[in-house]
């Protein structure tokens, strides 16, 4: 853990609590994947490194627990990062699929010029981020891009349940964006479309299509979850992910 990162988070908010500093920083680490799921969290190891006492760091770690990104293991004591799967996956993005899908239709119709170009951008920026495999530009253009999207398709509502979902959607499309980057992957058959989705939503955006808009957000949100599904070669992906890491 980064004691300066903690220092700039103290700087900056001078009244907050330093449980709550700490709990910012360790959902911060935690959904950036820097904390990798699956991980012990040693509240000693992470006192020592932050430079201050164990009592700030066990309450994050429980305010953490609490709206679960940190969990007990039946058998096993400490604390854990939340685990990922596939299972859990497939369950998020239908909630994702009813969202976003929605969202890209009513932003068919009230989106102005100026989204409509930013999200042109941002999918032209992301094709080109697969083709180069470049992780770090799919990070940058992927998530704005859906963000956008719900920030302005004009209901209120659709955006506070999108909130909702937002932190374990982004862990799942860090995993998922580390897999289009491996270049083991260029068999997998839904690679293609994963490139060229977000210029297919948006060109139904732009064309003030709204049920084209749907149907196009539905099978991206589809593409990349059959693309993860197939990137673990025959295992759950998110296993493969932890093995390829320890």
């Amino acid at each position: 853990m980064d004691k300066f990162k903690l220092r700039r988070y103290m700087d900056a908010n001078p009244d907050a609590k330093l449980r709550d500093l700490v709990m910012k920083l360790l959902y911060d680490e935690i959904v950036g994947l820097h904390i990798p799921p699956g991980t012990k969290l040693n509240v000693n190891q992470l006192a020592a490194s932050l430079g201050i006492s164990r009592t700030p760091v066990a309450e994050a770690i429980s305010n953490l627990a609490d709206i679960g990104f940190v969990i007990s293991r039946p058998g096993q004591s400490g604390s854990f990062v939340l685990d990922l799967s596939l299972n859990d996956m497939i369950n998020l993005y239908k909630v994702r699929n009813a969202i976003e899908s929605e969202a890209a239709a009513l932003c068919a119709h009230h989106a102005d010029e100026s989204v409509v170009r930013e999200l042109s951008l941002l999918a032209d920026a992301f094709r080109d981020s697969v083709i180069r495999r470049d992780i770090r530009g799919m990070k940058d253009t992927d998530m704005p891009f859906h963000r956008l999207i719900v920030d302005a398709c004009g209901n209120p509502y659709i955006v506070q349940t999108y909130e909702q979902i937002l932190p374990k959607l982004i862990m799942y499309q860090s995993s998922m964006l580390e897999f289009v980057g491996q270049q083991g992957n260029e068999g997998n058959p839904w690679l293609p479309s994963v490139k060229f989705n977000h210029i297919s939503v948006v060109s139904a955006i732009r064309m003030r299509m709204p049920e084209l808009a749907r149907k196009s957000m539905a099978e991206h949100v589809d593409t990349s979850l059959n693309f993860t599904s197939l990137s673990g070669n025959g295992m759950d992906p998110f296993q493969a992910l932890r093995a390829a890491r320890s």
